[in-house]
């Protein structure tokens, strides 16, 4: 291939964004004549070599805007804990369907029992199948609604947010709401409503909810519509980080016993 042969074919993988093809087609070339591969098996050898670096791109990027703590992942939560209900449906969720039917996802349970964790790394799990996802802290997401509707954009907003599959909301339990912080809550739930996922972690069974809605009918109006189509995980369990102290200190007992 001439110089200007190879200034033209550069360009025009540029031309057309495919920057994994333009690294590697002399490398891969090189490797089809030593192996006397067909044209067809060399092009093919590229245009993987190109899908695998743009999907491992888009993951990256998805992650990124995903705001999750990546520290919070399968690999660092015990699924031993869980009750063996409970871990059915993690299989379950983990397998991503629950998306395309926007089927929303309620964690409830005690402080420490591992609900803003396991979301999470559900949520780490689907990325990296492809889908969006977006972590927030509910009292954050409130008040960003809040300035989106002092601005005018609020409804602006809310489509923005439609190109998540699902939308992590932690700790809907410790925020006491105002009206008006219940009501573009409200909006955000009226709004996804079969339409995209919503997954919940909260500290405050369903009876307790009208602490955060402050009115009956919307307390009730807003449950109507997370549980019409919902997954319902109950984390009863002891709080991992008071049990994490606890042997700590127990290990640290016997270490000193020893010695």
């Amino acid at each position: 291939m001439t110089r200007t042969q190879t200034a033209r074919l550069n360009e025009g993988l540029r031309t057309l964004r495919m920057a994994a093809i333009r690294k590697g087609y002399r490398d891969q070339a090189e490797l089809a004549r030593k192996e006397s591969l067909s044209y067809e098996a060399y092009l093919l050898d590229l245009v993987e070599q190109e899908c695998e670096t743009r999907s491992h791109n888009r993951i990256e990027r998805y992650l990124r805007e995903s705001r999750l703590p990546l520290e919070k992942s399968l690999d660092t939560f015990d699924r031993k804990r869980l009750p063996a209900k409970v871990n059915g449906l993690v299989s379950t969720l983990l397998e991503g369907d629950f998306l395309d039917r926007s089927e929303n996802i309620l964690a409830f349970g005690n402080p420490g029992s591992g609900k803003t964790h396991l979301l999470c790394a559900v949520g780490q799990h689907l990325v990296h199948q492809g889908r969006r996802v977006l972590f927030t802290p509910c009292n954050f997401l409130v008040q960003q609604l809040l300035v989106a509707k002092r601005d005018l954009g609020l409804s602006h907003l809310l489509k923005r947010w439609d190109r998540y599959d699902a939308m992590i909301l932690d700790d809907i339990g410790y925020v006491q709401h105002s009206r008006e912080e219940m009501e573009v809550l409200f909006a955000l739930l009226s709004h996804r409503y079969e339409r995209g996922t919503i997954m919940i972690t909260s500290n405050l069974p369903f009876s307790k909810w009208e602490q955060i809605f402050k009115d009956e009918m919307t307390t009730a109006a807003a449950i109507d519509r997370l549980v019409h189509h919902c997954v319902i995980l109950e984390l009863n369990l002891a709080s991992y980080r008071l049990e994490h102290s606890k042997s700590q200190r127990k290990t640290k007992q016997t270490a000193q016993s020893v010695s």
